[in-house]
């Protein structure tokens, strides 16, 4: 008797499981069949895979209506229930921002997990940047600014106008895709965190790309929207020199990009770094938005600015008070031998040279009682 029991509330218990699920799904997310999808990416052949991250590999499909969607084909490694994903699908899903990527749908089938994404033509930031000399000739100034104050409006809505917050944790030029006009949207969620109102921050397995991560968050494990923000530093400097951040090749020391920025700055040279391909360009603009990367890559990150505030760093004509940037940190891991496995880290954090290091917030020369920066309209 007691085994038949047990049987049947463990029947119950299932059943119950796949209607909570259901009522989840149907919510906000469009569930699609595996073997839809399936036929959408030609049987997810090689020719159609357009992009791979940690978390999975994503392939070019259409589906039966002529939609052309980006599908994304998670990893099996994940210990996220499945009740757990739907939930969190359903609260991305209701996000809506000219700068986000639109997730469309998802398939949960057996061990597998998938999403469903808007395609956008122009592929990612990366490829564009970093990729052929015809689709660099494209990315004047202009268009590169656009770039830099669409992704950062992106960011900003994630962190401050969505409820809880979202921290993306993995900015970088390969999660910034282009739309026909070359505009931004920041995509693949797939390492996002949400943060409720009283968390200020959350201690997690650290999961992003080296050369992107904030150095309190890649050694401490510590996860704030300022780790957003100087990843976003990052990926700033990178959109101005048209160089990866990780290319350590910089100058006789070999420096990686973010250190060759603030040696430059440091010598008054710092136009140096902007791209060999940019022939016309508003000086004291680009100046700026290189001064605002620093300002975002500081080292304690109290004294980075948020969101909003660098969106409107990067779209006003203003004055930032340099005496109140410090060096950079820097999350360096070190090798041994030949072994790409990383051993030992370390932050590259002091103060620079005749700069000031107290809390930027207290200052009492701020426009704002919230600005980290002092921003005087010229």
């Amino acid at each position: 008797m007691g085994f038949s029991s047990c049987f049947g509330v463990c029947s119950s218990c299932r059943e119950k499981t796949a209607n909570e699920t259901q009522e989840i799904a149907t919510n906000n997310v469009r569930m699609f069949s595996y073997n839809s999808l399936r036929s959408a990416t030609q049987l997810f052949h090689p020719s159609n895979r357009i992009g791979r991250g940690g978390f999975g590999v994503v392939y070019k499909g259409v589906l039966r209506d002529g939609t052309q969607v980006a599908i994304k084909s998670l990893s099996t490694e994940s210990k996220q229930g499945t009740k757990e994903f739907l939930t969190e699908l359903n609260m991305i899903s209701n996000i809506h921002h000219p700068n986000l990527v639109q997730l469309i749908g998802c398939c949960i089938e057996d061990n597998n997990r998938i999403l469903v994404y808007e395609y956008l033509e122009n592929n990612s930031l990366a490829s564009a940047l970093l990729g052929s000399k015809g689709k660099r000739d494209e990315l004047d100034w202009s268009k590169r600014a656009a770039i830099c104050l669409g992704t950062a409006s992106g960011l900003a809505f994630l962190h401050e106008d969505v409820e809880p917050s979202i921290v993306h944790r993995d900015i970088k030029a390969s999660n910034v895709l282009l739309d026909e006009n070359l505009l931004p949207k920041i995509g693949d969620f797939g390492l996002a965190k949400l943060f409720p109102d009283n968390v200020t921050h959350v201690s997690t397995r650290v999961a992003g790309t080296i050369g992107y991560l904030a150095p309190e968050y890649a050694l401490l494990g510590q996860l704030t929207k300022k780790a957003d923000v100087y990843s976003f530093g990052v990926l700033l400097l990178e959109i101005i020199s048209g160089n990866s951040s990780s290319k350590a090749a910089f100058g006789e020391e070999f420096l990686v990009l973010l250190e060759w920025t603030w040696k430059l700055f440091t010598e008054g040279r710092l136009l140096e770094i902007v791209d060999q391909d940019l022939v016309d360009y508003p000086r004291d603009e680009i100046t700026r938005f290189i001064k605002v990367a620093l300002f975002c890559t500081q080292a304690a990150s109290q004294q980075r600015p948020d969101m909003k505030q660098v969106v409107k760093m990067l779209s006003t004509d203003v004055h930032l008070n340099e005496s109140l940037l410090s060096e950079p940190g820097l999350y360096r891991p070190k090798y041994s031998g030949k072994s790409s496995g990383c051993d030992s880290s370390r932050i590259s954090s002091q103060p620079g040279k005749g700069k000031q290091s107290a809390n930027p917030f207290t200052a009492s020369e701020l426009v704002d009682s919230d600005t980290i920066t002092q921003m005087v309209p010229r």
